[in-house]
């Protein structure tokens, strides 16, 4: 099961809110829109993406953090269930 949820921020903010949400493990898939709704960027993290696959995805997100004002970063995350013992 998936949940979602939803930051509002500046542009100068995005890169460091991006790789925060990447270095916490749990989420599925990043959103980026503008202030209007429009979807600007989207990308998927699976489990086993690292370093270098993710390189062109924070570069394009940096590029679009210089462009953008205010955005919302819109994030899917994977629910943990706890194992019943």
């Amino acid at each position: 099961m998936t949940t979602r949820e939803s930051f509002s921020l500046h542009g100068e903010n995005l890169l460091k809110k991006v790789k925060e949400l990447i270095a916490e493990g749990n989420v599925r898939k990043i959103t980026i829109t503008d202030k209007s709704g429009k979807e600007l960027m989207t990308f998927p993290l699976t489990i086993g993406v690292v370093g270098v696959l993710l390189a062109p995805v924070l570069a394009a997100v940096g590029a679009l953090a210089a462009l953008v004002g205010e955005c919302t970063i819109t994030v899917e995350r994977e629910e943990t269930t706890p194992k019943e013992e």
